[in-house]
């Protein structure tokens, strides 16, 4: 019989719990075969797009034959992530709770831009929300938003500030625009995160704005030139500080930086991805003291607190002007109620996005207080037994005080680093980015995944002192490979 599309689409021919089921078979091999695996891609790119790649089915496929050899032609292109053994820019593995609660949301599939859309999926938002104003010490009234990551926290953030510091010059930016307003300052450290100046080049502040200010050995902010740029002009201002910079891991005095933004009405944003989390540790809280007095703040879930991607977070500590400057309305939106709820979309730059408070929720909810501080302590250690381990490696020189999770080190010249880098992907035992600092090429270390253990830290230095070895045996000869250094 002869069937048209529309019932050919509709024929069950496996129900979703079976589909569901052996997705979740697939998700659990690979999870446990990240110990044995190779960290990085097996597979090169042109692999893959052969792989995955030919004309587009002209009729519906059977969904789990679809999830099967999606699966079976990715596998050689996944990079172990999730490993205890992976420490390249600066992410996390997901906690159990956290991608269970991910899976949820797929399932689910709420839309949380307003109560109208899926209440729980507010209300999540909501309690986590305020969960996260609590751990990290931010004031009880500070408005959040939950975002893709901290690109688009810094957006949310900065479209606070610069409708604050100009209302208070006498602009209003959400009516007039930025045509004819009076130009915004913004005052910066050199090694700040390229994401502040992309989301301040998305709001129309371009990089004639920013006033660089010189940082010291370990990348902090130098906080009496700061002082001196502020005094000279009284433009409306907006300060950017730091809470772990990306090589280095050190942080800018942001007490002091309180201080002097305090003095000149700017509103003083942080810049914490990863940084601001050492908040919830006892032992690591001093890294951040002054960081509650900020007018904004930008962070990732992704990486210290380990839920799936994407995930991000915004805080402001004057809720009017990040509604002000997010707040959206249309006839069709449905928004109050009893209650007066907080809708969602008031506070995120997008209309239509994922329910990432659930996964938050879970992995606040799994790890508790002492969970988070005991995590980011230690990732922690384990950078400083990485240090020490490298430090008596020869030819290896640790560039930064270990103050948190990064760890940066080269070895003679650039080609050895590279060298050795390389050797140690290709290995298949850890990964690891390349960098440049002051002018050099090195190696950076981020521990940041709650599976990793000492077992892991060992395995690594042991593919360290390997490479090394081998340096020392074969000179410059060249593994072959894919150079770490290329890698996104």
């Amino acid at each position: 019989m002869d069937l048209s599309f529309k019932d050919q689409w509709r024929l069950p021919a496996v129900v979703p719990s079976e589909v569901f089921t052996r997705t979740a078979e697939i998700a659990v091999e690979w999870l446990q075969s990240l110990d044995s695996r190779p960290i990085a891609e097996s597979a090169t790119v042109h692999d893959l797009r052969s792989r995955l790649g030919g004309p587009l089915p002209r009729d519906p496929v059977d969904p789990l034959e679809v999830v099967e050899d999606l699966a079976r032609a990715a596998e050689p292109g996944l990079v172990g992530i999730p490993s205890g053994r992976y420490f390249g820019f600066v992410l996390g593995g997901g906690l159990p709770a956290a991608v269970a609660a991910d899976w949820l949301t797929s399932v689910w599939d709420q839309a949380p831009a307003m109560y109208a859309c899926g209440p729980a999926a507010a209300v999540t938002e909501e309690v986590a929300g305020a969960w996260l104003r609590q751990l990290l010490g931010f004031p009880d009234d500070a408005s959040f938003a939950f975002v893709p990551g901290s690109q688009m926290a810094h957006l949310t953030c900065l479209a606070a500030a610069r409708h604050h510091v100009l209302r208070a010059a006498g602009w209003d930016v959400e009516e007039l625009g930025l045509n004819g307003a009076p130009p915004i300052r913004v005052l910066t450290g050199a090694r700040r995160h390229a994401s502040v100046d992309r989301a301040l080049r998305f709001l129309g502040i371009g990089k004639a704005s920013l006033t660089l200010i010189p940082t010291d050995g370990s990348a902090r902010m130098r906080v009496p030139r700061l002082r001196e740029e502020l005094a000279a002009d009284d433009s409306p201002a907006i300060i950017c500080a730091q809470a772990g910079e990306i090589n280095t891991g050190a942080f800018d005095d942001m007490d002091a930086i309180a201080d002097v933004a305090a003095e000149a009405r700017a509103w003083l944003h942080i810049d914490g991805a990863f940084g601001l989390w050492t908040a919830a540790s006892p032992a690591l809280r001093h890294l951040v003291k002054g960081a509650g007095r900020a007018d904004s703040w930008a962070l990732d879930a992704h990486k210290w607190l380990n839920v799936p991607y994407d995930s991000g977070l915004a805080f402001c500590a004057h809720p009017q002007a990040h509604r002000a400057a997010m707040s959206v309305s249309a006839d069709y939106l449905v928004q109050g109620g009893p209650g007066e709820p907080r809708e969602p979309i008031n506070w995120t730059p997008a209309f239509s996005r994922r329910a990432r408070g659930f996964a938050v929720y879970a992995a606040l909810r799994s790890l508790g207080q002492r969970g988070v501080a005991e995590l980011v302590e230690r990732t922690c250690a384990h950078a400083r037994t990485f240090a020490e381990g490298l430090a008596d490696i020869p030819g290896c020189r640790i560039l930064n005080e270990v103050v948190i999770n990064q760890v940066l080190f080269r070895f003679e010249d650039d080609e050895t680093t590279e060298r050795v880098l390389r050797r140690v992907v290709d290995s298949g035992e850890a990964y690891m980015s390349g960098t440049s600092f002051d002018g050099r090429r090195a190696i950076r270390i981020s521990v940041s995944n709650w599976q990793t253990d000492d077992g892991d830290v060992a395995r690594t230095l042991e593919a360290f002192r390997n490479a090394v070895g081998r340096q020392d045996t074969d000179g410059s000869a060249d593994m072959g490979g894919t150079s770490a250094s290329h890698r996104p």
